[in-house]
C-alpha cells in the first residue's frame, strides 16, 4: 500500500500505532500519518560490545573482522554461566547472576556492526570520565547508607524493582531483557522497556514539566528525521550509572536501514563527571514482542534480602557476609 492511499484508510492504519506505512518509493523513509519518520515496532539492543573499552584493548578503537571474531569467541566463553565454577567467582565474575544458568541470558553474541571496542565513543578512549570529587563523595555516602542499613530504606531501586538495569535513560545493554517497543502518536512517543516494565510516555514539547520522576522528566522533538529526547529532573540522586538528580541526558534516534535504528546518547552531570560522555548502539528490529517483567516493589525478594542480612549479622558477620567491621562497602548493581 502506498502513502497515496485514501486518508480514511491511512488514518485507520495509523490508529493501530504498531503498523508502519509503506514507503512511497524506493529509498524513502517510512512515515506515520502525522508525517514523522515511523520508528514504531519492537527492537532489541543486545550486543556483546561493552559500554567501556576493556583495558586490554586500550589502544584499539576498532577491531578487524578477524579480531572481532576472536573477541566474540573469547567473550562468549568467558561470560557463559554454565562454565562458571561457584568457588571461583560469584555474581561479579563475569557480570550476571550466579544462580542463573546460560539459558536465561540474552546478552548478545556479536559485536556492533562497526566493530568498535566500546559503545562509548566520547571520550575518545572509550571509557567513562573519572568521577569528580562531588560524585565520589555522593557514591561513598550511598555505599555507607547501604552498608549500615538493615531496613528497606537502604535497599537500591534495583533491589526493589522500581527502576534500573538496562531501561535507562540512557538505555545500555545488559545481561538480559534488552528489548523495547516504540509507539508514536501525533503528540507523544512511548518507549516501553522490557526491564523493569518501564513505559516512558514522552510529549513533544519545548518545556519540561518540572516534576521529578524515577526515569527523569523527558520531552521530545524532531530535528529533521532524528527524534531527540531530553531528560532532566531525576527523582533520586544516585542511579544505575552513578548519575545525580542533576543529570541531563540527550538521546537521538534515527533510521539506519529498514531493520535498524541508530541510538546515540550523551550524558552531562556536573555532580558526577567534569565532562560529558557519549555512546552509540543499534536498535535492531525484533520479531518477538516485549514480555511482562514480573518484578515489582515489595516483592518476596526484598524479604529474602533483609532476612539474609539479619541472619549473617546473627552469625557475627556483616550483612553482606563479610567479616564484621565498623565500616565497609556492600556490592550493588547501582
Amino acid at each position: 500500500m502506498s502513502v497515496r492511499v485514501s486518508t480514511q484508510i491511512a488514518l485507520a492504519l495509523a490508529s493501530l500505532l504498531l503498523i508502519p506505512l509503506s514507503q512511497a518509493q524506493s529509498g524513502d523513509i517510512p512515515r506515520t500519518a502525522f508525517g514523522q519518520p515511523d520508528f514504531q515496532g519492537f527492537y532489541t539492543f543486545r550486543t556483546i560490545t561493552p559500554l567501556q573499552r576493556p583495558p586490554e584493548l586500550a589502544s584499539k578503537e576498532v577491531l578487524t573482522p578477524e579480531e572481532a571474531e576472536e573477541w566474540e569467541a573469547y567473550e562468549n566463553r568467558r561470560q557463559n554461566r554454565d562454565l562458571i565454577i561457584d568457588s571461583v567467582g560469584g555474581a561479579g565474575y563475569p557480570p550476571g547472576v550466579i544462580s542463573y544458568n546460560e539459558f536465561w541470558y540474552e546478552r548478545g553474541s556479536e559485536t556492533v556492526a562497526s566493530r568498535r571496542t566500546s559503545l562509548i565513543y566520547d571520550p575518545p578512549n572509550g571509557r567513562l570520565p573519572p568521577t569528580n570529587e562531588i560524585g565520589s563523595q555522593r557514591r561513598g555516602e550511598y555505599q555507607q547508607m547501604i552498608f549500615k542499613s538493615a531496613g528497606p530504606e537502604g535497599r537500591t531501586t534495583v533491589d526493589r524493582c522500581i527502576t534500573g538495569f538496562v531501561g535507562g535513560p540512557p538505555m545500555i545493554p545488559g545481561s538480559y531483557n534488552n528489548n523495547m517497543q516504540i509507539v508514536q502518536t501525533a503528540d507523544h512517543v512511548m518507549i516501553l522497556n522490557e526491564m523493569v516494565h518501564t513505559a516512558r510516555i514522552i510529549p513533544y514539547s519545548d518545556e519540561f514539566s518540572g516534576v521529578s520522576k524515577w526515569e527523569g522528566d523527558s520531552i521530545a522533538r524532531w530535528e529533521g528525521d532524528t527524534l531527540v529526547i531530553e531528560t532532566r529532573n531525576f527523582y533520586h540522586d544516585y542511579n544505575l550509572r552513578g548519575m545525580s538528580d542533576q543529570a541531563h541526558v540527550v538521546e537521538r534516534i534515527s533510521r539506519l536501514d529498514d531493520n535498524t535504528l541508530n541510538y546515540d546518547f550523551t550524558v552531562t552531570d556536573p555532580l558526577s563527571w567534569d565532562e560529558s560522555w557519549s555512546a552509540r548502539l543499534p536498535l535492531r528490529a525484533s520479531s518477538d514482542p516485549v514480555f511482562e517483567y514480573a518484578c515489582h516493589e515489595g516483592n518476596h525478594g526484598l524479604m529474602g534480602i533483609l532476612a539474609g542480612w539479619r541472619r549473617y549479622e546473627a552469625m557475627g558477620f556483616n550483612g553482606d557476609g563479610s567479616p564484621k567491621s565498623e565500616s565497609g562497602t556492600v556490592a550493588t548493581e547501582e
